[in-house]
């Protein structure tokens, strides 16, 4: 009997739950679902949500996800609560239940900038609770769309990315140059009719209702209440999903304007989320297209941004192509004898847009000049992840002659910014102390650490151009083909190289709990054995973990710095409680429990 109770207990204790066995369980359901919506059997696919948004295992992954795996964990709502201690998961899980007379509690609004604008975009933050029952109900929605959508729709999708539609444009344009339609929508988030979007959620009434519980909810700005009677609150958990099941059938609604098969192939829709072009020969198609997405917004209860949508063409015209998701697509015309394999006169380029650099460079320069009195050290250790990053995103296109103006930038700042530390000094003096090589590379600005380690800044121009392969056509996560998804993750162009070389160390799998990593999973470096203790910054020494198996990892050797000794029921040491921006236990209450 005593064993029995240790066994349930063991079960039940957040520390030791199987998550592999809840993923596949999970995973298992999913993949059901989308085969019944590939089928068209809705029947099917409603029974299986209902089972799903009912399940123990779906429940226990959406409270990890929102608790520990989010990266707005530790934002609150109006409930004040962030990420929940380990003890407080399990009721939490409890209380995630599709029930028609629960009510959705009001988002927080929170106002954050819009890059280089001086305008902010309204966030909607919800509850732990409602965040952790969106991240169900997406899970149970998800499968069945990811079978319905249009397959050049890019955005907020599981294993599609920015990169993915760059590509998509270049193949229809690669041969032949043609009109662009480039449009934006206006206040997407904000203007969608609620009514027109539960239609074509087309649901069972549970989800529908719960759908439609949170769109009306309201909001709560500085303490005040405000109806929300349109638009899906930014922030939420599913409002990604939604937003994509809402601009759902734009793409065929504009190719119903060619009427045969054959010459629909020369007009491509490209969307990623509310950024999104028409691609056609013709200007009179493109013209059309404008009135016929005009029209199709409408329904909608939203438009086009008229400063944000123009008509232009990828090679003639006093401005020649378009930006796009940061990148600046357009043709140039060459010499018949050098055009490829057009033999057009043109070759089609992709590069990083103008305004992509000047914010890159803003923000070097914004860092070396907050770090004026800062040692090297700290500066590189600002600068090197910035620097990866941006080159990281663009190293898919033709990008080195940008990398090599970027570095004569970094170095000609770096340089005022050594000249005014010693304003007394030579410049051969400053070249020594501040400058060296590193293998081939010369003039390597560089910095010791506090422990006597050198550490040097990353160069743009170290990073190698890799053309990134774009994604099959419908292809999604939820067919199955986990060897396809997992030997694409390995190769993908939003990963870093020293990511990229751990993941295929592992085999894709995290090196701590053994499960598959995801799209969309949030992972982190680890040293095996920390820093510390004397671990180094080797590969030997490195391994990928998932955040929250890193975070029980880095309590159990004391890399965080906070060592836990706290014992669970088995002996076992139990996960310390999550960082406290604010109070980790709910204050306010959901029948009658006061952690609902």
């Amino acid at each position: 009997m005593s064993r029995n109770i240790a066994r349930n207990r063991r079960v039940y204790d957040w520390n030791v739950v199987p998550w592999r066995k809840l993923e596949k369980a999970t995973f298992k359901l999913q993949k059901r679902i989308y085969r019944a919506a590939i089928e068209g059997n809705k029947r099917k696919a409603r029974r299986l949500q209902g089972l799903l948004t009912r399940s123990w295992s779906a429940k226990m992954i959406a409270v990890r996800q929102v608790t520990q795996q989010n990266k707005g964990k530790k934002t609150a709502g109006i409930d004040g609560a962030t990420a929940l201690r380990p003890t407080l998961r399990q009721p939490l899980v409890k209380q995630l239940i599709l029930d028609r007379k629960v009510k959705a509690s009001p988002t927080r609004r929170v106002w954050i900038p819009k890059p280089s604008r001086t305008e902010k975009r309204p966030l909607g933050i919800p509850t732990i609770y409602d965040r952790a029952l969106q991240g169900l109900v997406k899970m149970a929605l998800e499968p069945e769309w990811e079978a319905t959508f249009e397959p050049n729709s890019y955005g907020f999708r599981p294993g599609r990315g920015g990169h993915d539609a760059t590509e998509a444009i270049f193949r229809s344009i690669s041969r032949k140059s043609k009109w662009i339609l480039d449009a934006d929508i206006a206040k997407f988030f904000d203007g969608i009719n609620h009514e027109a979007l539960l239609k074509k959620l087309n649901n069972s009434s549970p989800i529908r209702r719960q759908i439609r519980a949170w769109l009306k909810a309201g909001v709560m700005d500085k303490g005040v209440y405000q109806n929300t009677n349109t638009g899906t609150p930014q922030g939420g958990v599913i409002s990604p999903l939604l937003a994509n099941i809402a601009l759902h059938g734009l793409e065929e609604a504009v190719m119903e304007l060619i009427p045969t098969k054959k010459k629909k192939e020369g007009l491509t829709v490209v969307r990623y989320a509310d950024d999104f072009v028409v691609i056609h020969e013709d200007i009179e198609v493109i013209k059309r297209a404008k009135r016929v997405v005009e029209q199709k917004l409408s329904t909608l209860g939203i438009e086009l941004k008229k400063e944000k949508t123009r008509i232009t063409h990828t090679l003639e015209g006093e401005e020649p192509g378009f930006d796009f998701l940061g990148f600046n697509i357009r043709q140039y015309e060459i010499s018949k004898y050098h055009s490829g394999k057009t033999g057009k006169g043109f070759k089609t380029l992709i590069k990083p847009s103008t305004k992509a650099i000047k914010e890159h460079k803003k923000k070097i320069a914004t860092t070396i000049k907050s770090h004026r009195a800062a040692p090297p050290a700290a500066l590189i250790a600002k600068l090197n992840p910035i620097i990866r990053g941006w080159s990281n995103y663009y190293r898919t296109v033709v990008s080195k002659e940008t990398y090599n103006s970027m570095d004569a930038y970094l170095w000609e700042t770096l340089w005022q910014w050594a000249k005014r530390r010693h304003t007394q000094k030579s410049h051969q003096w400053i070249i020594k102390k501040y400058w060296g090589t590193k293998g081939l590379n010369n003039w390597v600005f560089k910095g010791k650490t506090k422990n006597g380690e050198e550490i040097s800044l990353t160069k743009h121009s170290e990073t190698e151009i890799v053309r990134h392969v774009k994604v099959k056509g419908t292809a999604s996560p939820f067919n199955g083909d986990t060897v396809y998804w997992s030997k694409r993750l390995r190769k993908s162009s939003d990963v870093s190289r020293r990511v990229l070389k751990l993941l295929d160390r592992q085999e894709g799998k995290c090196a701590r709990c053994g499960l598959v990593f995801r799209s969309g999973d949030q992972w982190e470096v680890d040293h095996v054995l920390p820093k510390s203790l004397g671990g180094k910054d080797w590969y030997t020494n490195l391994q990928l973990l998932h955040d929250y198996c890193h975070d029980a990892k880095s309590a159990e050797d004391g890399s965080n710095g906070k060592r836990s000794v706290r014992l669970n029921l088995d002996g076992e040491i139990e996960e310390p409680d999550e960082v406290k921006v604010s109070r980790p236990v709910l204050k306010t209450s959901r029948r009658g429990d006061p952690l609902a």
